[in-house]
């Protein structure tokens, strides 16, 4: 018994994992009946229990996962051409192994589908592209004065935390409000501390300022409860009670008060007006809707938390060509629920396939009850027939846009003189300032937009790199990027090297691009430069050609729009790392670069010394005088700096 390679251990059952491979390993043309003596082989050692399988090709990729109650009925169904789909069946004589993982139920069978699925992207599985975490509000509980912030990532901090939210300008303007009608701190732990008079959020009546003892401990603690109980969908005691207090400041008249109150008033309406929909009474429930036009599928997602609408978002899953809407929705809710906790109700706008074994898995994920409902009739019912319109919507929105940029490729391809439109453009970038914090940028489009997960950057570290020398920091990107993918992806057979690549620069750059390609031996890769035109103007950019020729193009012509924003975008995503790499240079130490010194010691010697130039002068018995610091941190400090 052994768990499956990489997969997470989030079951305590064990698993029986094995792999079984066809007779032919020899890379033969890929064909039905080798891919079926394939599953055949492996249908000998299965029997009718649940489990999860892996169809791999000869290269050993990943071609499908599908959970199965009864592994040896589902998998023997793949045998049947008659029975199969032209895509099940390209998948069949692709296929040259299958992994085969035993679970304890079919409920479990479905999670560890979704965990595989996330991870290894097969070709021939509805896959959820939108693979961004989703924001949160999150109300810290580990200070005696909590803090309300947004959130994203893994759930380490102490706290309650209230989500999702559709996008980032949901919960920022959520949090806006929130701020404004609770007074609760937004700031830093370290800054709290150090403050002795309110700062500016308190003079703009955003905080009621506990840094500077503007309000008592347990009047806090009461403002806490009551947004604890607004985010929970409890917001009619709060309004009350805001208008009561309002009434009773205006009977003493104390108007600066009443009007403290009249503009909390005004922020609890802000929230509540914003609810698109009625979501009122409803408590906790995500609702789906779907829509297809044209081979492409939408689904449009919104989210209720304590009856209070936190915005929708659309999604496109990939791979859904001859799959049914009932399997897209059910492959796309247990991807989706990966990274979301289920609320009690999930509302749909149809049953997806099995979805009492999907209601089950659901319910192991939330560690309580989850209930799939098609609504018929009542509130619920509207609100899907309003997610339903919003479906359609996104949908039309995503095919026009997809038809633009359809155009836009087209024409990229006849003014390169490219055999097809690309699918994959890579365009890269520089930033630095006197040749400090010098990064390297590449983002990545394709037919239906950036890619953003395939963006990427690189620290400008080679000693032959001068620093602020443009062209040299250009081939060493280009060298390590595709050295890198040179090695990894030598027959270029996963769709990672590009069809085009631009270059922020003009003819120095190209160059430097140029060369590091012909370094590597790389003559095939289509490279073009841009550069800005007179004065930086855009509009008036011009292509450089890897033979020496230039041209422009018209101010309106639609392939230089399309190539503008690329660039765009390239020089924005530098900017961004140079950026970040810059802040994280302003708050290094000398210290850091001490071996064996964490936070906590290095905060002490500050603490002690005052500056680092201090510690680097100090002593011996003075660094082991330093409270929390031991003797062998002492003399590690002192051997670094004196040898």
């Amino acid at each position: 018994m052994s768990s499956t390679p990489g997969a997470p251990d989030r079951f305590n059952e064990e698993r029986a994992t094995y792999t079984v491979r066809g007779d032919d390993e020899s890379g033969a043309r890929p064909d039905f009946e080798t891919g079926v003596a394939c599953i055949r082989t492996t249908l000998k050692s299965l029997k009718a229990v649940p489990g999860v399988y892996r169809m791999i090709d000869a290269r050993g990729d990943v071609l499908y996962i599908g959970k199965a109650r009864a592994l040896k009925s589902r998998v023997t169904a793949y045998t049947q051409a008659g029975r199969l789909t032209q895509r099940l069946q390209r998948m069949v004589a692709q296929t040259r192994s299958m992994e085969i993982v035993i679970t304890a139920s079919e409920a479990e069978a479905l999670l560890l589908e979704a965990q595989l699925i996330k991870r290894f992207r097969p070709p021939y599985n509805v896959l959820l592209r939108d693979d961004k975490s989703f924001p949160y509000i999150l109300l810290r509980e580990d200070h005696s004065f909590p803090r309300i912030q947004k959130h994203r990532g893994a759930r380490r901090a102490k706290g309650q935390y209230f989500g999702p939210f559709a996008s980032a300008g949901s919960v920022n303007r959520t949090l806006n409000a929130l701020q404004k009608l609770f007074l609760l701190r937004s700031c830093t732990d370290s800054f709290f501390a150090n403050r002795d008079r309110p700062c500016l959020l308190y003079q703009i009546k955003r905080c009621s300022a506990p840094c500077a003892g503007r309000i008592e401990p347990g009047d806090y603690a009461e403002l806490v409860n009551d947004t604890k109980a607004f985010l929970a969908g409890r917001s009619t005691g709060t309004q009350a009670k805001l208008g009561a207090a309002m009434a009773e400041a205006a009977e003493r008249m104390d108007y600066e008060m009443a009007a403290i109150y009249r503009d909390r008033l005004k922020a609890l309406t802000f929230i509540q007006g914003t609810q698109a929909i009625n979501a009122e009474g409803l408590g906790d429930v995500d609702v789906f809707a779907m829509a297809a036009k044209g081979g492409v599928i939408g689904i449009e997602a919104f989210f209720i938390r304590g009856g209070q609408n936190w915005g929708h978002r659309s999604f496109f899953p990939s791979h859904t060509l001859d799959v049914p809407m009932e399997e897209v929705l059910a492959s796309f809710l247990i991807q989706f629920y990966e990274g979301v906790t289920p609320p009690r109700l999930v509302l749909v706008d149809r049953e997806p396939l099995d979805c009492t074994v999907l209601a089950e898995a659901l319910g192991e994920l939330a560690g309580r009850k989850v209930a799939i409902s098609v609504p018929q009739r009542g509130d619920r019912a509207r609100l899907l027939a309003q997610a339903t319109r919003n479906a359609v919507e996104s949908l039309d929105r995503r095919l026009a846009e997809t038809g633009t940029q359809a155009k836009a490729l087209r024409d990229i391809a006849e003014l390169f003189d490219l055999p097809d439109p690309p699918r994959r453009i890579e365009v890269y970038d520089n930033s630095h300032i006197q040749g400090t914090n010098s990064v390297g940028a590449m983002i990545v489009s394709g037919p239906e937009g950036f890619i953003k997960g395939a963006y990427r950057k690189w620290t400008i570290r080679r000693p032959e790199t001068v620093p602020g020398d443009d062209f040299a920091m250009m081939r060493e990107v280009f060298s390590r990027r595709f050295a890198r993918a040179q090695a990894e992806d030598p027959d270029r057979s996963t769709g990672e090297w590009p069809d085009l690549v631009l270059v922020d620069g003009g003819k120095g750059q190209l160059s430097a691009a140029r060369d590091s390609l012909e370094e590597l031996g790389i003559e095939d890769v289509p490279l073009i430069g841009v550069a800005k035109g007179p004065d930086r103007n855009a509009g008036r950019e011009t292509f450089h050609l890897p033979d020496g020729r230039e041209f422009t193009l018209p101010p309106n012509h639609p392939a230089l729009f399309h190539i503008q924003r690329l660039r765009d975008e390239a020089h924005r995503f530098a900017i961004g790392a140079h950026r970040q790499k810059r802040a994280k240079a302003l708050t290094a130490s000398p210290l850091d670069e001490v071996p064996g010194i964490g936070p906590a010691r290095k905060k002490a010697l500050l603490m002690h010394f005052g500056t680092a130039r201090a510690v680097r002068n100090a002593s011996l018995e003075d660094l082991k005088r330093t409270p929390g610091v031991n003797a062998a941190t002492a003399q590690a400090v002192y051997d670094f700096y004196h040898g």
